[in-house]
């Protein structure tokens, strides 16, 4: 079996292949070069994976493109594939995630965007098309804008219901749909906007990203702005389960894809010190949901390290044991294949890492 890691860039994917249980890697790329690369997905519920990227081009803005050889070759429709109807008056930033739907929807793809809003792919990411009721939600014309942009950065469909999916956004916080995108409401209750003057606001909140658990999917995890919370009741309500961990600031979340109960996050010392905390490279685990935390170290650089890990520069793999990934601002890419107990470099000196995804191919 071959691991597959993705690595999006600030100019270029690279592509990094295991064939002994991910010991060694092999990196090739940048495939794309000169884009930056905000959104990857793996799509694993093909006979033959597809990968598909998120780019934007400072000269051609923002397309996806599709592989079904593993890298090999590319397929980038003339006509941007997500693109907003004329008379939204808005146009594509870049698309920051790619989210492929559950196995009972083959084909469906979502795609969240800047500005803050849902695409939908029936093609398996050919094309897609603007979920209406969403972006023109009430609530959208006041969706601020986070330090990244406003953006849809979570797209997460429910694994049993394809009528059940959540969003989260920077700014505008959480939102669900039951009945296929159809219609949509907030769930932040729980969540802390201690920028607004309101605390407590319906709606508003910088959530940075949701993770799903892999036991129940009614569970949510959630890194916001200032702030971790876990919800028990499918992402209406909120608690903090930031007790045990050095800062509750930070940008990834990462739920394991087959055992309850086990996230990883990556905490960094505050919004106006975004450096790890203490100057030190850890990834922290928790194996109950949010109860206690774990420091996690082991290969990691000693101390002082400064870069910091993005939102969805860090992910999870589907292997056993599975595997954890991190990539940083300053281009290096760590690799676990223990669930995070040790860890090994795979790739240096890249461009400022914004995504990571991986899966067995």
């Amino acid at each position: 079996m071959t691991t597959l890691l993705a690595i999006g860039t600030g100019k270029g994917l690279f592509l990094a292949t295991s064939t002994d249980g991910r010991r060694t890697w092999q990196l090739s790329g940048p495939h794309h070069p000169m884009t930056g690369v905000y959104a990857v997905a793996v799509d694993t519920r093909r006979e033959v994976p597809r990968l598909l990227a998120g780019m934007t081009s400072s000269h051609f803005g923002p397309s996806v493109a599709t592989s079904d050889d593993l890298g090999a070759s590319w397929q980038e429709p003339e006509q941007a594939p997500v693109a907003f109807p004329a008379d939204t008056g808005a146009s594509l930033g870049r698309v920051w995630q790619l989210t492929p739907a559950g196995p009972e929807e083959p084909d469906v793809v979502w795609a969240g965007t800047e500005p803050s809003a849902l695409f939908r792919s029936t093609d398996a990411g050919r094309t897609f098309e603007l979920v209406r009721a969403l972006w023109e939600h009430p609530h959208r014309e006041q969706w601020g804008a986070g330090f990244g942009g406003q953006a849809v950065h979570t797209v997460l469909p429910h694994p049993h219901d394809p009528a059940r999916i959540a969003v989260a956004m920077s700014t505008g916080g959480v939102y669900h749909s039951a009945d296929a995108g159809a219609t949509w409401a907030p769930g932040n209750t729980g969540i802390r906007a201690y920028f607004l003057p309101d605390e407590w606001p319906e709606f508003g909140q910088c959530v940075h990203k949701v993770a799903r658990d892999a036991g129940d999917p009614e569970r949510l995890y959630a890194q916001n702005h200032h702030g971790v919370y876990r919800s028990d009741d499918g992402g209406h309500t909120w608690l903090s389960i930031a007790a045990g961990l050095p800062s509750d600031f930070g940008f990834p979340m990462v739920a394991h894809p087959t055992r309850p109960g086990m996230i990883w996050s990556f905490p960094l010392a505050a919004d106006s010190r975004r450096f790890p905390v203490d100057e030190r490279c850890r990834v922290y685990r928790s194996a109950d949901a949010g109860g206690t935390w774990e420091a996690l170290s082991a290969g990691l650089p000693a101390g002082p390290y400064y870069p910091a890990v993005l939102r969805d520069a860090m992910c999870a793999d589907d292997a056993e044991p599975t595997g954890v990934y991190f990539g940083t601002r300053s281009g290096e890419v760590y690799a676990s294949r223990d669930e995070g107990d040790s860890w090994a470099l795979v790739a240096a000196h890249l461009p400022d890492v914004l995504c990571v995804r991986a899966a067995e191919v």
